[in-house]
Parts: C-alpha cells; structure tokens; sequence
C-alpha cells in the first residue's frame, strides 16, 4: 500500500472513530500535499465535522479536528503549543534560519509532523533574526523545552509561550517585483525561480506548486490578487497584483515573500 493510500486510511479512521463513539479526533500536523489527499476522500466522510487550524491563522501546516460541540455536547481545543526559543547571549548568537531549527527538531528524534509552523523573528535587542517560535503537538512540548539547548553554535533557551500571553505572532513580508509575459502562474513561477520553461511546467507534473494551500496542476491558471503560492524548495509567496508595462510588452508582478 503507497503511502497516500495509508494516510487515505488514516483520515477515514478519524473521522468514522470520531463519528462513532461522539468524541474528537485530531491528526498530526499535515503538509498541503497531505491536506490534498483529504480533499479528495471529503465525499467518504463527509457526514462527519471537521475543523482545520495550525496555531493561528494563515499556517501552512495545520492539524484536522474531526467532530464538533454540536455532536459530542463539548468543545474541546487544539492539542498545539507555542514554543519561544530564544538565544542565551544575545549578543553573540549566531544568524538563524528555519531550517536550523528545524535540523535540531529532528536531531532530537521528533518527526516532521509533531511540529507546525517555525517562525523566526528578529531580535530587538540585536537584531538578530535568532529568535523562533515553534508550533508543536502539545504532548511533545515538555520534552523540546528540556533538550533543545543548542541550535547551531548557539545557545538557546526554550520555553512553553503561555495561553494567556501569546505573543502576535505574524511572519515577515518582503515586497518584490519580477517582470513575466503575463498574470500566468506558470509565466510568474518562471520569473520568481529562474527556471525555463519546461523545468517550470515539471514543477507542476510532479506536484510541486500550490495554489491557496492546494495542490495545482494547472499550470494555466491566471493568478489574482491575494492568492498565495507556494513552490517546493523555492518559498512561499502572495500576490499583489500587475504593474506597468514594459516597452516590449511584459508586465511587472508584485509578489510579497514570506521570509
């Protein structure tokens, strides 16, 4: 059995466990490669609620709820914690990026899909971008905190961020523009990445583009305002809209990158 025929299964197990027996039931945190997959069995399970959240709102990866108050008489919240993680010195910590700390997530044995969204901030003391906040399956969250101590060659201390302190956590934005032939997702891919045409139109046949946290093979699709692209190994993008044109007739397209 492939790999999205377990996780087809795991859904369906949830959902019919939660429906059955009036309790709820949650998933791990899912990418939108896993999320796709759900979408497509929606039609099998689709007399059982299901709420879909990360941490906060906007998450690129989220967990699923399946049941509501209406079917069990009670609320029952997310299984998800907020970690700070922040350096010992300030001063003397080295640059951080999400990919070291989620290298160090993993250095401690835990699976992707224990962790949600990691968004580093920088620090207002140095500014530094040292500073990360972790979105993780509650029952893991005890066990970050007592073993991450370090993440490259710096020192870092990590804590549990409390309910009723949350702090706003919002990702960073930087505008930028690139010139394309049009409002052509796959014209604008081409721009952003750099890539030609036909390695442009493989990032679509192997799955690599989504459209508003979708999966998009449809690489004809004309992009408007406010969709959010993501294209695997190259980030994660909204679009603002078209500009002028140039004198050879091709448009500036304004993009905001999350970084």
């Amino acid at each position: 059995m492939n790999t999205d025929a377990l996780l087809q299964g795991r859904f369906k197990d949830l959902a019919n466990k939660a429906y059955q027996k009036n309790i709820y039931t949650f998933t791990n945190f899912l990418s939108a490669s896993d999320l796709d997959i759900f979408y497509s069995i929606l039609p099998d399970i689709n007399h059982v609620p299901y709420q879909i959240f990360g941490g906060r709102e906007g998450c690129d990866r989220v967990m699923i709820r399946f049941g509501s108050e209406d079917m069990t008489g009670y609320e029952l919240p997310f299984p998800i914690t907020i970690l700070q993680i922040t350096p010992l010195l300030d001063k003397f910590s080295d640059e951080l990026t999400h990919r070291d700390v989620l290298g160090s997530l993993m250095n401690l044995g835990i699976e992707r899909e224990m962790t949600g969204d990691i968004v580093m901030k920088e620090s207002s003391r140095s500014g530094k971008r040292n500073t990360a906040y972790v979105f993780c399956v509650s029952s893991i969250a005890d066990y970050i905190t007592d073993n991450l101590t370090r993440i490259k060659h710096t020192n870092v201390r990590c804590i549990i961020c409390p309910d009723d302190d949350l702090p706003d956590i919002v990702p960073t934005l930087e505008e930028f523009q690139c010139i394309a032939a049009s409002e052509r997702i796959d014209a604008a891919i081409a721009s952003i990445t750099k890539l030609s045409r036909s390695q442009t139109v493989a990032l679509f046949r192997e799955k690599k583009v989504f459209l508003n946290n979708r999966v998009l093979e449809n690489n004809s699709y004309n992009l408007k305002p406010e969709d959010t692209l993501s294209i695997r190994g190259y980030g994660k993008f909204i679009y603002k809209g078209c500009g002028h044109e140039t004198r050879k007739g091709r448009i500036y397209l304004t993009f905001e990158r999350y970084v």
